[in-house]
């Protein structure tokens, strides 16, 4: 039987779980839709936005001593400015929205209910700040006919969906990247989706 082991990390403790957690992000991030040609030192930059956070959260999963999934989220006020625009320029308080990152589990691991896990977990944790009433996620949007995209791609729209999720195409980003299949970073959209906090 498989035993995961599962880990929780808050604000500076991130730190401890950096290289892992970058590795993680390059591997899944180089498959489609995201097609992301990652690298260390972009990846621990990004990293530090979450360790700079008081109130950011990190929840991975390990199999010895492999991290197989993790998922993040912190105050949308200590998120980078691209990432709060859409909000400021939509009249949304970034203080009472809790924004999800990313959302990764290696392959051969997925199908086993993690994804759910991770938006618990999420959730749960943001709940527990009484200031916020939203929690929000963007994913980068891809043209259908794309040419990398495989052929049983699913996107995970109806599983946002059924987890009361509404996507908000009014509120868009736009982020810098190298793909697998280029040789200079290009601007990605990427779409926000939020759901009201039950308490």
């Amino acid at each position: 039987m498989t035993e995961f082991k599962f880990v929780q990390k808050i604000g500076k403790e991130i730190e401890t779980v950096v290289s892992d957690f970058a590795q993680l992000r390059i591997t899944v991030f180089a498959e489609f839709p995201y097609l992301y040609d990652g690298n260390l030192e972009y990846e621990k930059d990004y990293i530090q936005t979450y360790s700079q956070s008081e109130k950011s959260f990190f929840f991975g999963i390990y199999l010895q001593d492999e991290l197989v999934g993790a998922t993040t989220c912190l105050p949308l006020s200590d998120e980078t400015d691209e990432i709060k625009r859409p909000f400021f320029d939509a009249k949304i308080d970034v203080k009472q929205v809790f924004y999800f990152g990313e959302s990764i589990i290696l392959q051969k691991f997925r199908g086993q209910g993690f994804g759910k896990l991770f938006f618990d977990e999420r959730e749960q944790y943001a709940a527990k700040f009484k200031e916020i009433k939203f929690t929000t996620f963007c994913a980068v949007e891809r043209p259908s006919n794309h040419p990398l995209k495989p052929e049983n791609y699913r996107p995970n729209d109806l599983f946002w969906t059924k987890r009361k999720y509404i996507k908000r195409p009014e509120l868009s980003c736009e982020m810098k990247w190298l793909d697998k299949t280029e040789t200079t970073e290009t601007s990605k959209k990427l779409t926000f989706w939020i759901k009201s906090l039950e308490r």
